[in-house]
């Protein structure tokens, strides 16, 4: 059984995958978001159902729509700032709304309801708009709110069965992959397989160009002249790598050479300090008047040197 103690302070820290809270991060997303759906969309009045910290919320009221947020947790009430709480309220999806909306959204919210719950969760969001913006993720079974993962089909089932069908004219994949566009169809079954069809034969014709694209790949890929210049393209890669190998060798014996010139420097250094005090001593006025003397060199030696 899920209610709003389930998601309090734990869920929102560890469950979300980067902590759901009022970050750089979640604000940009967020952001995101509402800037797409007012540019597409332009709803002057929104209810987010399930709308967590209220972020969205949030995010929608500063770009001027009259948005409003629910959310089961009186956590992630108690997380909102005082100008977007005012905004919201903590109920489960199933009570009654008592006011109308441009536009309903629900993200990754559904799917953590049991499935006796869900039905009348979709009905009540349906029974307040005429488009529901709704995701719910097709995976992550092994988180364990997760009570009722679905495929996309089935959400379209239960919004079908409230007069709501997808609007295959609008990409909702800015928000997740799977999220999708419900509108209220006040068309008969005539309308509803039209709109089916244009969208399956869209589909259908992109499929086939995708595939002889793909097959037309697979058949220059085996050309035997393509084959050729792919053996000398290796040929070429393997060359490639032997010369980088050879000159990584060079370098390493020229930095062997630097160093051995190095100290071939250091010691000619040492015989030029050499020669400069040995010139200095020649040149000196006791070396000369020891040599006007005539003291032989030897005397000026050391016993035993």
């Amino acid at each position: 059984m899920v209610d709003g103690k389930t998601f309090g302070e734990y869920y929102y820290g560890h469950d979300c995958g980067i902590p759901y809270e009022r970050s750089e991060h979640w604000t940009n997303f967020f952001g995101r978001i509402a800037e797409h759906i007012i540019r597409d969309l332009k709803p002057t009045t929104a209810l987010d159902a399930g709308c967590a910290i209220g972020l969205l919320v949030e995010q929608l009221r500063n770009r001027g729509v009259d948005a409003e947020g629910v959310d089961i947790s009186d956590y992630a009430h108690s997380q909102m700032p005082d100008e977007v709480r005012k905004h919201c309220w903590v109920a489960s999806l199933t009570e009654p709304i008592d006011k109308k909306y441009d536009l309903v959204t629900c993200i990754e919210v559904v799917e953590h309801m049991p499935a006796s719950e869900v039905r009348a969760a979709i009905a009540n969001l349906c029974s307040v708009t005429d488009r529901v913006l709704l995701s719910s993720s097709p995976y992550d079974y092994g988180e364990p709110t997760h009570l009722n993962v679905q495929q996309p089909e089935y959400w379209s089932s239960l919004m079908a069965a409230n007069g709501f069908v997808r609007d295959f004219d609008y990409d909702a994949s800015y928000l997740t992959p799977w999220a999708t566009l419900y509108v209220r169809h006040p068309g008969g079954v005539a309308e509803i397989v039209r709109d089916y069809d244009r969208a399956w034969w869209h589909l259908h014709q992109e499929v086939k160009e995708v595939r002889a694209k793909v097959l037309d790949l697979q058949e220059q890929l085996g050309d035997p002249d393509l084959l050729q210049v792919r053996k000398e393209q290796q040929a070429l890669q393997e060359e490639i790598l032997r010369l980088r190998d050879e000159l990584i060798g060079r370098e390493a014996e020229l930095g062997g050479a630097r160093g051995r010139i190095a100290e071939l420097e250091a010691t000619l250094q040492r015989y030029d300090g050499m020669q400069q005090r040995l010139e200095a001593i020649l040149g000196s006025r006791s070396w000369r008047l020891m040599w006007a003397a005539g003291t032989p060199v030897r005397k000026l030696r050391q016993p035993g040197s």
